[in-house]
């Protein structure tokens, strides 16, 4: 092998790797790789059709990371993850459906098969991002098409990007006034309104007091903000189904908030989870209580 078709070679391992096992025809050509050895490549099974235009590298079965980004390089240069997939890339909401949704920064975007491609003229930089090396929406823009998409999951994806301190209120705003007119807007623009959603300090102390209570009376570390059945939970020891969940009253003014909370408790524990939840004043007062109550429920 030459040392330029070594170099290609090792390029184009490089770009997939980066891509998720993907690559697009153009980023092929811009390599110097011929369409003849693309057909090559092709027959030999070492390139393998995913869309018109994009090939998975090496092997056919691709990481839904690798789905996302193949479906990003079929739709051109100005395309975007967006909706419940870009909610799902942000980890603010889990998978729905099998279809893809892009967003593609021209008028009327080709139609690709297994996707759903929207097309926009009012995209601003700042509405765009990058995550785990993938162009997708922003927060902010992504709250706004999940408002008008999917409106009954919106307060769920709202709540988890406050609690991965993914929130911020200024873009929401601006992507708000530069989304005048959009259906979306009449549920967006309460829970923006609603400022009391918002992570704060008080949220971050309740969590830091909790997880020194667990060291303090030597109780079993559990896992702290990740998802189960699709909802982001404060703590949650996996062996034993259990979850505790952090209350201040700061976050329930909202009766909406108090009611989705209440929801959740009890599909999770349809589910067969055990759901616990511990108020400032329990935590700080009572913190042996709480500890001990802990240690029953972890107990065999």
């Amino acid at each position: 092998m030459d040392a330029n078709r070594l170099q290609r070679e090792r390029q184009l391992a490089t770009l997939a790797e980066r891509q998720h096992g993907v690559v697009a025809l153009r980023q092929l050509v811009a390599l110097g790789i011929t369409r003849d050895s693309i057909r090559r490549r092709l027959e030999s099974s070492r390139l393998h059709r995913v869309y018109p235009g994009v090939y998975a590298v090496g092997h056919a079965r691709l990481t839904l990371h690798g789905r996302w980004m193949a479906a990003v390089l079929a739709c051109g240069e100005r395309t975007l993850l967006s909706h419940n997939d870009a909610a799902a890339l942000w980890e603010i909401l889990p998978v729905k459906g099998t279809r893809i949704h892009v967003t593609v920064a021209a008028r009327g975007g080709h139609p690709r098969r297994g996707l759903c491609v929207h097309s926009t003229l009012h995209l601003s930089p700042a509405e765009r991002a990058i995550r785990d090396n993938i162009p997708v929406t922003s927060v902010a823009r992504t709250l706004l098409d999940i408002a008008e998409s999917d409106a009954p999951r919106l307060g769920r994806a709202w709540d988890a990007a406050a609690r991965l301190r993914l929130l911020d209120l200024r873009a929401v705003e601006t992507t708000c006034e530069n989304g005048q007119g959009r259906r979306g807007l009449t549920h967006l623009v309460p829970l923006l309104d609603d400022r009391t959603r918002v992570t704060s300090d008080t949220r971050r102390e309740l969590e830091a007091r909790f997880f020194d209570l667990c060291r303090t009376f030597d109780l079993p570390p559990p896992s702290c903000n990740v998802l189960v059945e699709g909802y982001l939970v404060d703590a949650f020891w996996r062996a034993h189904r259990l979850i505790v969940e952090l209350d201040s009253w700061k976050f329930h003014r909202d009766r909406g908030a108090f009611e989705r909370d209440r929801e959740r408790d009890a599909l999770l524990q349809a589910a067969g989870y055990r759901v616990v939840r511990i108020t400032w004043r329990r935590l700080t007062e009572h913190p042996a209580d709480v500890a001990r109550l802990i240690r029953r429920l972890l107990a065999p």
